[in-house]
């Protein structure tokens, strides 16, 4: 029996013959994932990420040799003190963001993605992508487009219960899925494969930038096996641009429907970025201290409307247990899928009030000093335990990056219709393993004729 004091706080389900175990709670959650790790570590066996040839993800592997070796590579490449280091690349494609949204505000989406693109490309290869329609990126938002509608768990929950579906052939009724996951498959060897190949090429020549493929390849064990290390640098980085392209753009995107329908949040963000940049200036990563509002914007998004409702770091992916447990009473099973309910934990009332709303001031004190907790790199929502999120430090800061550049540039505005009227919108979100928000037209708006000579001379 489940205890009263855990009563909503940990769910225990079973379907299709599968356990699942829902933690709602951010304590009961740290007390099993982050204490209990090495059971909690683990990942279910997920069929359609073997059918969309994607079990070479960091993400999906089992808890194992492999996986402490990506955890390494990640390591050597991610840490928090290699940040820095990137600061003044993200600082470089925002202005390019915004020369973007100037030139073409009604492409914001295609502006973000490219944005995040770029950052994350740069810092797993070290590539410089094209302004438009750059072939490396149109090969991860094939495969992330055609991911989010494969990979859904009702999916991988029948394949899991009816193994002989895998077996049909692609013309066969109702198994158009086999089509997509050959599709699936040979995009993700190209994601795989060209990117890496680019950069082995320019190291041979000589003239390879910096990147978490070329400082990894360079500090190859050559007393081990070579091709097993080769190959998971290769795995390792794919997994960095998938993941990354996909939760980051859809935060970005998040951003621009809040500023929508709170502009008095936006205003106030806008003040305090003034009070302290001024408008001589475009924002530095050495002005973060001094924009506590704007830290607290970035902290509500993801609690408002958390990327990856369900699930642990990127694609949703559930823990597995690896024994049997036993937390305060309740028993777990051994092979239980363990789900972290970032949603129910940002919406815990013991901690939050008005959670439907968009407020900020939740983390900040009556003088609009940040309420002393966690660092936001700690947040659930980039995972707990051994499985955390390696690239949590670099999305924070090019996120920050593009937030705080935007809200100095641009007012961001509801459009109008032919006729002078404001286009409503509202707020809608997509279903699935991550959401983003349904499509919306919106305006920005210089906030002045400096500024905007300021973004122009900056590229």
């Amino acid at each position: 029996m489940l205890s009263s004091n855990l009563a909503g706080d940990l769910l225990y389900v079973r379907l299709l013959g599968q356990d699942f175990v829902v933690l709602n709670s951010e304590k009961v959650a740290r007390a099993l994932l982050d204490q209990r790790s090495t059971l909690y570590s683990d990942r279910p066996v997920i069929p359609t990420h073997t059918l969309f040839g994607m079990d070479f993800s960091t993400v999906m592997l089992p808890y194992g040799d492999e996986w402490r070796l990506h955890r390494k590579l990640f390591h050597q490449a991610l840490r928090s003190e290699s940040e820095a280091r990137h600061r003044e690349v993200y600082l470089t494609r925002a202005r390019t963001l915004l020369t973007n949204l100037l030139d073409a505000p009604a492409d914001f989406e295609v502006h973000i993605k490219s944005f995040v693109a770029s950052n994350v490309v740069a810092l797993a290869y070290g590539y410089e992508m094209a302004a438009r329609d750059d072939p490396m990126v149109r090969i991860v938002i094939s495969l992330v487009n055609l991911l989010a509608k494969a990979l859904s768990p009702e999916r991988a929950a029948v394949l899991s219960a009816f193994p002989i579906l895998e077996k049909l052939p692609a013309w066969f009724p109702g198994a158009g899925f086999k089509r997509d996951a050959a599709y699936g498959k040979e995009l993700a060897t190209q994601m795989l494969n060209v990117p890496f190949n680019w950069v082995k090429d320019n190291m041979a020549a000589g003239n390879a930038p910096p990147s978490m493929v070329a400082d990894c390849l360079a500090q190859i064990d050559e007393k081990d096996d070579y091709d097993k290390q080769e190959y998971a640098i290769k795995a390792t980085a794919a997994t960095v641009f998938i993941a990354g392209f996909e939760t980051a753009s859809s935060t970005l995107h998040t951003f621009i429907l809040a500023m929508l329908l709170y502009p008095e949040v936006q205003a106030k963000a806008q003040a305090e970025i003034d009070s302290i940049i001024g408008s001589g200036r475009l924002p530095h990563f050495d002005d973060r201290q001094s924009l506590p509002y704007v830290d607290a914007i970035l902290r509500e998004l993801i609690r408002w409307n958390p990327v990856v409702p369900l699930g642990k770091y990127r694609n949703g992916i559930p823990h597995a247990t690896s024994g049997e447990d036993v937390y305060e009473g309740y028993y777990i099973p051994k092979g239980s899928m363990v789900i972290i309910n970032v949603w129910a934990m940002g919406r815990d009332e013991d901690r939050f009030t008005d959670v439907e709303e968009f407020k900020p001031e939740r983390f900040l004190n009556s003088d609009g000093t940040p309420i002393e907790r966690s660092a936001l790199s700690d947040n659930p929502i980039f995972g707990l335990g051994r499985r955390i999120c390696p690239g949590r430090f670099a999305s924070e800061a090019f996120i920050w990056t593009a937030i705080v550049s935007i809200l100095a540039a641009f007012c961001i505005t509801k459009a109008k219709d032919a006729e002078g009227k404001e286009i409503d919108v509202k707020r809608q979100f997509t279903t699935g393993v991550s959401v983003r928000p349904v499509d919306f037209p919106c305006w920005f708006i210089s906030r002045s004729n400096e500024r905007e000579k300021m973004i122009r001379e900056s590229v």
